[in-house]
């Protein structure tokens, strides 16, 4: 029996496969998952023109991919050539699509809310960079207690004077981790692996808030103390890390306000989104003192830096490249291509962003036709039965 007439396939012998759109680059990582997927849908593969955003609109008005069901992209690093997701995009995908899975744990760039207007249900990466990700904000706390950057900057200098200097004056600013209170503003898991890390490798105190809070037995865990107003958390926190992820808009998390409320001293490291941060307030409490260090794996306007912070010694700085491992890249290619796979055969996805928005939007709908319903049972003007044709 062909795999199209596989008892197992979504669809039955006489009706079309589903369609996948695939966008990006090759599958390099989990070959027999996308062997699997292609044996049960109909994987359409744009060549890399298609997908900049004057071209790739254009295709969807003209309906050239047919009447796909999802959207796959499996590489964070290609196939989001087209730019936002924004309304003007999805507005143009066939309605028979049912889900969108992408790579990355953050989703600042598609309108999440949108696509759940339109019944399109939106998955991420989650859980494929927890591991990195927490690595490297260990690697920046242990870099604002310890002076690592004014550190290896030195000894890259070649120059024995700079390096005598640092070695004699770093020790002075320079502090262990170790029962010192971390104040995490989002716990989920990212959050959550690193007040894992911070906890065993450090012994930092654990404080956090967020909308969600944590079992008691996951804070028991790490000893976390969470604070439902974030405010009252500030002035107990030696450094400040983001890890809460962004919607694409509104105002910064950390601003000149938030900033005052932490400890003269303290530190902050970033490794969410860089436009949760006002850099010029940022630089302006690194400059004068009120905030010791600081560590940003993510900025307001990549591929650029804030050139204030980029001359300061007591910044560290990396390429947002905290999810940056191949086990992240095998993580994020098996979530795409398995999101889907469950969602067009009827299973729950494994990492939805946007279900509960998905959910509401359904029950509206089933509201509405109801009242359809509702309203033809009543019109005593057209002599005929409601037909239930609204009711989903």
């Amino acid at each position: 029996m062909s795999p199209h007439h596989s008892p197992s396939s979504p669809s039955s012998p006489s009706s079309p496969r589903p369609r996948i759109l695939f966008l990006g680059d090759d599958i390099i990582y989990n070959p027999a998952i996308y062997k699997r997927l292609a044996s049960h849908f109909d994987i359409i593969h744009p060549p890399p023109p298609d997908l900049q955003r004057p071209a790739f609109l254009q295709n969807l008005r003209d309906g050239s991919w047919g009447n796909f069901q999802a959207i796959m992209r499996p590489s964070w690093h290609t196939g989001g050539e087209m730019g936002k997701w924004d309304r003007e995009l999805i507005e143009l995908l066939p309605p028979g699509v049912k889900v969108s899975a992408s790579a990355g744990a953050g989703y600042d760039w598609v309108d999440v809310g949108c696509l759940a207007e339109h019944g399109i249900l939106y998955c991420n990466g989650a859980g494929a960079s927890t591991e990195a990700v927490g690595d490297m904000a260990l690697w920046h706390i242990i870099s604002v207690f310890r002076n690592m950057t004014p550190s290896f900057l030195a000894a890259r200098s070649t120059d024995p004077k700079q390096f005598y200097h640092a070695h004699h004056t770093l020790p002075a600013t320079s502090y262990n981790p170790r029962n010192h209170t971390l104040g995490i503003v989002g716990l989920g898991n990212i959050g959550y692996a690193v007040a894992e890390k911070a906890r065993a490798a450090f012994g930092m105190k654990i404080i956090y808030h967020d909308i969600v809070r944590k079992r008691r037995d996951q804070e028991d865990a790490v000893d976390a103390t969470f604070y439902p107003i974030v405010q009252d958390m500030l002035p107990l926190t030696d450094c400040l890390l983001l890890a809460t992820p962004s919607t694409g808009g509104g105002r910064p998390f950390l601003t000149a306000d938030v900033i005052a409320q932490l400890p003269r001293g303290s530190r902050f490291v970033n490794i969410a989104r860089g436009t949760l941060v006002d850099e010029d307030a940022l630089a302006d409490a690194l400059d004068s003192g009120h905030l010791a260090a600081a560590g940003l794996d993510v900025h307001a306007s990549e591929p650029s830096v804030n050139e204030r912070m980029a001359k300061m010694a007591n910044v560290t700085m990396t390429c947002h490249t905290g999810g940056g491992a191949v086990e992240t890249r095998m993580g994020f290619e098996r979530l795409a291509m398995e999101n889907v796979e469950r969602v067009l055969c009827g299973k729950e996805a494994l990492t939805p962003v946007n279900a509960g928005l998905v959910r509401e939007r359904m029950m509206d709908d089933r509201e509405d036709g109801l009242d359809g319903d509702s309203d033809h049972s009543h019109d005593t003007t057209s002599g005929s039965e409601p037909d239930g044709n609204g009711v989903v």
